[in-house]
């Protein structure tokens, strides 16, 4: 990828998806492979991934495998052995979060830097380009001027800039949350995360009262970052990340369309940027985010800190509002929807919150409209289990039968222009066909020449007849006729000849398609911005503290996994402040008469059954740090040895 393309990423929990996302406009989709990937259920075989490479390299489009763990010292040959398995296949770059794996015999592929890397500083981001890597994807937390600020100190010409800009937020700075990891053993940075974020707690202050109770004050909104587009473009992204490696296949096809065609308005209006691959994509529905699963949107951090960006109430979909309850029968209720013209069907998922904010979900079985405009549905459960369903409940719907129904059929067609010319010459027809990207096929039809019965619409004929593209990738924009005679020429060999010719495009396309090259560490090696690591920095094997020591970091403790940390410790560090959230915040009032200096960044305690938390805020950074202690059980149930790293320098005469 070049500094002017714009390339959309999207996410495939399998090959099928993969070549769905390409099929509604995706330029790469990044996939895991068969292990190390950091979703433990979103495995896909080499051959698999080999299948998807064939689909996405039609289009010039790019696969990037995940092989973002850390790993343990006997993970590290069959990662490497995979990793070759993985360039044989076609896979364009690997994303990685072990430093260990720039120590490895690689193949010639590119490095992209995790979002578990955490990059937010633009002294990381230089020193991962300078250390090989090619492609970075920046923590979700930042605002425009601090990528602005990365992007100012990054060499274009070596390295990238990637974002997410839609789907679940992890609330940690990626890569700084090992609360999964202390309470029940499965490791985020190895991607087993039990997400304890999305949990319900009480939260009390520093003297014990309750500030909030059975509220998700962990849970984020969803990103949706497609009013900052431009914005995000202009302070030097050019990779842009939809999130959901679990994702289903209507998910991919409807957020990758919406995308697609954002960023294709923006390449209108911007001639000096480009696609990152070729072909344009028609979509048979109109692309809508609300109508996937969503905690409601927010843009997060990119223009500033803002109240609203936590999904308290509830870590489920509430859907968009539809109307609201006029009866409660025996079996059935009686909803009146806000617009006249709203359909509901049999299937379709409603929901609402019952007076304690609960949101409680309700199936229609059967809907029927009544005489009156009104809908009779029909539940799948017994009415008298819905709690404080009464009249005036206003119900959100958060699934539409006919909108899943659409995508569970073809939905979108992507094209890549091309122009034809036909020509005679001495062995009978030539068909030259030039594509939007400068690639060129051609087929001989050797055929004496036969005049058609009809000279008048002849010319018609054959442009008709070659203009039939069918189910190649191809779309005809223009068909010139350079003939000196009119000609009759058999459908049948018409055909074939169009056929060989769009077949020799395919394979010139396939023949100039350029593997990206892999980044070059700058030699000799480059400092780390620190000389000390702490368990924050996720160092899991030999191999990853040898490539800090030879970047020159002087101490290095283990990764947390690595079990050294038994006491109380920041279990998650967060840009997300409950205090803020809950309008406790010393700066919030300052200046506030009566309130300005009775309020302070004291802790606060989480607290969800045994489980206890302690909120700490560092106001300088304006941070959260999660603090908690590894339990017992998990130090007992731990299988391996423990990592001979050390938390101080070594003395001269000490083990190495």
């Amino acid at each position: 990828m070049r500094p002017h393309h714009l390339e959309l990423l999207a996410p495939a929990r399998s090959a099928d998806i993969g070549m769905e996302a390409f099929n509604h406009g995706a330029d790469a989709v990044y996939i895991g492979g068969p292990s190390f990937g950091a979703r433990t259920a979103a495995d896909n075989s080499v051959s698999d991934l080999a299948r998807l490479a064939e689909h996405a390299h039609r289009f010039h489009g790019r696969v990037f495998a995940t092989v973002n763990t850390i790993l343990r010292d006997e993970e590290l040959e069959p990662c490497r052995q995979l990793i070759w398995q993985l360039y044989d296949a076609g896979v364009d770059a690997l994303i990685i979060q072990d430093m260990g794996i720039l120590q490895m015999d690689l193949p010639p592929m590119q490095l992209h830097a995790s979002t578990q890397t955490d990059i937010r500083t633009p002294e990381k981001a230089k020193f991962l380009q300078d250390a090989g890597l090619s492609q970075l994807v920046l923590a979700r937390e930042l605002t425009l001027p601090q990528i602005a600020a990365i992007r100012d100190v990054i060499d274009t010409d070596r390295c990238l800039l990637e974002f997410f800009i839609h789907g679940a937020l992890c609330v940690a700075y990626s890569g700084q949350c090992y609360i999964s990891h202390a309470h029940t053993g499965r490791s985020a940075n190895r991607g087993d995360c039990s997400q304890a974020c999305r949990l319900p707690y009480e939260v009390k202050d520093s003297q014990g009262r309750i500030v909030a109770h059975e509220k998700h004050v962990l849970s984020m909104k969803d990103n949706n970052q497609s009013e900052n587009l431009r914005a995000l473009i202009d302070v030097g992204l050019r990779s842009f990340k939809i999130e959901g490696r679990y994702k289903d296949m209507a998910y991919v096809k409807n957020i990758t369309a919406h995308y697609r065609r954002l960023f294709d308005e923006i390449l209108e209006e911007r001639p000096e940027l480009a696609a990152a691959s070729h072909g344009r994509t028609s979509f048979s529905f109109t692309p809508d985010p609300n109508q996937n699963f969503n905690r409601e949107f927010t843009d997060y951090f990119v223009q500033g800190r803002k109240e609203d960006i936590g999904a308290f109430d509830t870590p489920k979909n509430p859907g968009q509002p539809i109307g609201w309850v006029a009866k409660v029968a025996a079996d059935h209720i009686e909803l009146v929807t806000d617009e006249a013209a709203t359909e509901l069907h049999n299937g379709d998922g409603l929901c609402y919150y019952d007076l304690h904010k609960e949101l409680i979900g309700l199936q229609i079985n059967r809907a029927e409209r009544t005489p009156a405009g009104s809908w009779k549905l029909f539940p799948k459960d017994p009415l008298a289990g819905f709690k404080d369903l009464r009249k005036g409940t206003i119900v959100n719907r958060n699934r539409d039968m006919s909108w899943v129904r659409t995508l569970e059929k073809k939905s979108s067609d992507r094209r890549i222009g091309v122009w034809m010319k036909l020509s005679e010459n001495a062995q009978g027809l030539l068909l030259q066909l030039t594509d939007e990207a400068g690639f060129e096929g051609q087929a001989q039809l050797a055929l004496p020449w036969q005049a058609p019965k009809e000279q008048a619409g002849a010319d018609g004929k054959l442009q008709s007849a070659l203009a039939k593209l069918g189910e190649t990738i191809f779309s005809l924009i223009d068909v010139q006729l350079a003939l000196a005679r009119p000609w009759f020429v058999p459908a049948s060999q018409l055909n074939a000849l169009r056929r060989q010719a769009i077949e020799t495009l395919e394979a010139a396309r396939l023949a100039g398609f350029e593997r990206l090259a892999p980044g070059q560490a700058v030699q000799p090696p480059v400092p780390y911005p620190e000389e000390h690591l702490t368990y924050l920095a996720n160092v899991f094997n030999q191999k990853a503290r040898e490539f800090y020591a030879l970047h020159g970091v002087k101490v290095i403790e283990p990764a947390y996994e690595g079990h050294q940390e038994e006491g109380e410790v920041s279990l998650m560090i967060t840009k997300h402040c409950v205090r803020f959230s809950l309008s406790l915040c010393p700066k919030q009032a300052k200046g506030v008469t009566g309130v300005q200096g009775t309020v302070k960044a004291e802790p606060l305690q989480l607290i969800n059954g045994k489980e206890k938390l302690t909120l700490r805020f560092d106001c300088k950074p304006c941070e959260m740090h999660v603090v908690g202690k590894i339990k017992p059980s998990v130090l007992k149930a731990a299988a391996h040895s423990p990592l001979t790293f050390y938390k101080k320098r070594p003395t001269a005469t000490g083990v190495h």
